[in-house]
């Protein structure tokens, strides 16, 4: 092994339409990475072949050197204890399905499982933006919401490994029902669909107030998204403001409860809403005293994850990471 690049990790971040893979070594550095399409819709055996496929092609990039485990960022529901994939939407190749087991018979290294949001946690704890603390809260902000616990290095998976699911925490009782099941979501009130959507309201209800959200989408309402409006907020559309402001009081309600509910010494946010609400955080951090009973709120950190679209490959090798030091 070429001792300078250190213990290396093999991390693999699946998709329903992609699997990416990447080499990381025992200091968070992604050395090298590859994407493939994933096969998501056919046999359990096709969706293994089209992991292998990234597996293999960095093994094969790599040569001779070994690497210490590969970790997974597999589609939910999943048992992070066993490695079992149960029954992922996104995935629905696979049901019960022994991925890590599987891919331990094949690779004869240690494989680890777990959610996209917990090991992208993990990676932020150990070599990103939240290491050094010890009461970690990730959220990752996208299509959808997505979050991660981690105490003192450790993953908090909960009794039956389903713990950490923040952005299905409701905040309103009456409000939309998310895809979930239940109403009043965070993640269906606040991500990127759900910028759209309120974009879009806005829009309809006062047609005569100009925004350059319609500029953007060649005056079709219904074609504007959560990157329409980032668009026009960064060209100082007033509506498009209004939009993000909005969704920035909803994320800070959310952020007070976890706050109290958990007592993190760090929050650390990621994914491309949260990258367009960057200029809202001063305001969030202004407001959290508002919404929490933590006489200590105001000494939080609130900072940006380290790692962006490579989360999931960085969060994979993490996984392997710990179990290696």
């Amino acid at each position: 092994m070429n001792d300078s690049r250190g213990r290396l990790f093999l991390g693999v971040d699946i998709g329903g339409t992609k699997v990416a893979a990447g080499l990381v070594n025992d200091r968070g550095e992604i050395l090298q990475q590859v994407r493939k399409p994933m096969v998501a819709n056919t046999t359990a055996e096709a969706g293994l072949e089209a992991v292998a496929g990234a597996v293999d092609a960095i093994m094969t990039a790599i040569g001779g050197d070994p690497v210490c485990g590969i970790g997974i960022c597999a589609p939910g529901p999943l048992d992070p204890r066993t490695g079992v994939v149960l029954n992922p939407p996104n995935v629905p190749c696979w049901r019960n399905f022994p991925l890590a087991a599987r891919l331990t018979q094949r690779y004869s290294v240690p494989v680890k499982v777990d959610n996209d949001a917990n090991a992208a946690a993990l990676a932020e704890t150990v070599w990103g933006s939240a290491r050094g603390f010890r009461y970690v809260f990730y959220a990752t902000i996208g299509t959808g919401i997505g979050s991660g616990i981690v105490f003192d290095g450790s993953i908090y998976h909960g009794n039956t490994g389903s713990a950490g699911e923040g952005g299905h925490q409701t905040i309103d009782y009456r409000g939309p029902v998310c895809a979930c099941g239940k109403r009043g979501c965070i993640e269906i009130l606040a991500a990127g669909p759900a910028i759209g959507a309120r974009a879009r309201a806005k829009l309809v209800s006062d047609p005569l107030r100009h925004s350059a959200m319609l500029d953007l989408a060649n005056g079709d309402i219904a074609v504007v998204t959560s990157e329409i409006v980032g668009q026009a907020f960064a060209a100082g559309d007033a509506v498009a403001r209004e939009v993000l402001s909005e969704t920035a009081d909803l994320l800070t309600a959310w952020l007070g409860n976890m706050i109290d509910l958990l007592d993190p010494d760090v929050l650390v946010v990621g994914g491309g809403v949260a990258n367009m609400l960057k200029p809202f955080y001063a305001k969030i951090k202004e407001d959290l005293p508002e919404w929490c009973v933590n006489p200590n709120v105001a000494a939080i950190p609130l900072v940006i994850a380290h790692y962006g679209a490579d989360a999931g490959i960085a969060g994979g090798a993490a996984l392997c990471a710990i179990d290696n030091s």
